[in-house]
């Protein structure tokens, strides 16, 4: 069973418009998002609903549809499901401080149990994603700690291409992390940092 303490120990309700550490359950139990995420670095915060909260995992390079490539994810404090909607500012010096994007959202299926917990707790959850950019299966596991590594398996997803540049706003709203910034008061030079620089090619967005 997790706990949202860690969560409110490190944040002023009073200062940040994130949501407060209430425990709740979506229609499906399996709500997912991943939040990309410019605070110190530039990370996406892969998020997976189990036991009425958000499950979640720090992802420095964000997510790899190339079965090849292990990204690290560290995991970090559980989180409120309502946070799964929240995409603005974190003022600068509060925890997390910076902008933060909704880059995807949807539903999963655990695929190797259904005990989401008790799975996550022996090191290893298989899970199936549906999302707006991101599908198909991959998998969770850890190495050590708080050290996992997200990867994808093999299926009709599987692509060699950058996600994370070939589709760069939010899933929402359609904006780049220097527009959030621009719109709600935030850093934005600090920001666009974390924005894809234009190569000069047409690239899709989504």
């Amino acid at each position: 069973m997790g706990s949202l303490s860690e969560y409110r120990r490190k944040r002023s309700f009073k200062k940040t418009r994130e949501p407060l550490p209430e425990r709740k359950h979506s229609r499906t139990g399996h709500r997912f998002v991943v939040q990309k995420h410019r605070a110190r670095n530039l990370h996406y915060d892969l998020r997976l609903e189990a036991d009425g909260l958000l499950k979640s995992w720090a992802v420095p390079k964000g997510p790899s549809l190339d079965t090849h490539v292990k990204r690290l994810a560290m995991a970090v404090e559980d989180h409120p499901l309502d946070y799964a909607d929240f995409e603005g500012v974190i003022p600068e010096g509060e925890y997390g401080g910076g902008t933060v994007m909704l880059w995807d959202q949807g539903t999963y299926e655990p695929e190797n149990g259904t005990d989401v917990a008790s799975l996550l707790q022996k090191g290893e959850l298989k899970f199936k994603l549906k999302g707006k950019k991101l599908k198909g299966s991959w998998v969770l596991v850890r190495t050590r700690a708080r050290n996992w590594l997200l990867i994808k398996h093999r299926d009709s997803y599987v692509s060699d291409e950058d996600i994370t540049e070939t589709f760069p706003r939010s899933v929402t709203t359609g904006r780049m992390l220097a527009e959030i910034a621009s719109a709600e008061g935030g850093d934005v030079e600090k920001a666009a940092a974390g924005d894809p620089v234009s190569t000069g090619r047409k690239k899709r967005k989504r």
